[in-house]
């Protein structure tokens, strides 16, 4: 069936699932049906373009001796991967087009330095060599299902123990929701066992918003819950993409969303369906309650 909008030649069903995609799903199904079905734009936020640029300087400071990489060092290093970053999406220099003098672009800059400097409290870089960089892994696993990611950093140790570290630039989860910060991880991990036959020693996450590292020390049972989690996940996601039935739910994120305007919830209209679908049985029952993994 192809729409009056003609967009049925641009859209895709979902082939594979992220960490990210996976987590929106959880958090709102017509979310991700916005993101990966209908491909709609999102504004660029000050935050997350901040935690880009503060990865960029982490990433490229072990291009340096071990003895190069200082705090000084790191903090001088932030305006000009700035600069790198603009060249690459140019659209990033609306955050502060109306900022004439540049005081909101050299507060934004500080807080990003602040960030980087705060990160040698809570490792030495001089004493790291990872084995890996922002490294995209991906792997099928026997249903068919494709996982991929993009992986921070990987620690090898010279036993062959596999870190896993991932650097957020917000503030460490309270207790209680720890379990559901910690999904990501886990999806990395299930990735390596199953494309590498290995489960990571540990897996590391690192909130430079607050200076806390949390870790957690997974096993195959773990990853063998993550997996059925996944294999619900996706069968749930292939249930609305063939019924077009995505339900939106409201959460305390809503109002950081962009796509209010068109989100039922806050009275816009989606836009039209771009894949052929199939008549709606009992499709999306389940879909606003998926919990974490």
């Amino acid at each position: 069936m192809t729409t009056s909008t003609g967009r049925a030649d641009a859209a895709q069903r979902p082939m594979s699932l992220s960490p990210s995609r996976a987590s929106d799903f959880m958090r709102c199904p017509l979310l991700y049906r916005f993101r990966v079905i209908d491909k709609l734009p999102e504004k660029p936020s000050e935050a997350a373009t901040r935690g880009t640029l503060v990865h960029a300087v982490l990433e490229r400071l072990f291009d340096d001796p071990a003895t190069e990489r200082t705090a000084p060092r790191a903090r001088a290093m932030v305006p000009g991967q700035w600069d790198r970053l603009l060249e690459s999406k140019p659209e990033l220099v609306e955050l502060f087009a109306e900022d004439p003098r540049g005081e909101r672009l050299s507060h934004w800059l500080e807080q990003a330095e602040e960030l980087v400097e705060r990160w040698f409290t809570l490792e030495d870089p001089t004493r790291l060599e990872p084995a890996e960089r922002e490294l995209f892994v991906e792997t099928e696993l026997q249903s068919g299902l494709r996982l991929r990611g993009i992986i921070d950093r990987v620690d090898v140790t010279p036993s062959g123990d596999v870190r896993v570290v991932d650097y957020k630039t917000g503030k460490a989860p309270r207790p209680e929701y720890a379990e559901g910060a910690l999904f990501q991880m886990k999806f990395y991990a299930l990735v390596i066992w199953r494309w590498k036959g290995l489960v990571p020693r540990r897996l590391q996450l690192v909130y430079l918003g607050s200076g806390d590292v949390l870790t957690y020390d997974p096993v195959e049972e773990d990853l063998e819950r993550v997996e059925r989690k996944l294999l619900a996940l996706w069968d749930a996601i292939k249930e609305a993409t063939e019924t077009g039935e995505w339900l939106p739910r409201r959460t305390k994120l809503c109002g950081w969303c962009d796509y209010q305007a068109v989100c039922p919830e806050f009275g816009g209209t989606p836009p039209v369906y771009p894949l052929s679908v199939r008549p709606a049985e009992s499709a999306g029952e389940d879909q606003g309650r998926m919990g974490p993994v």
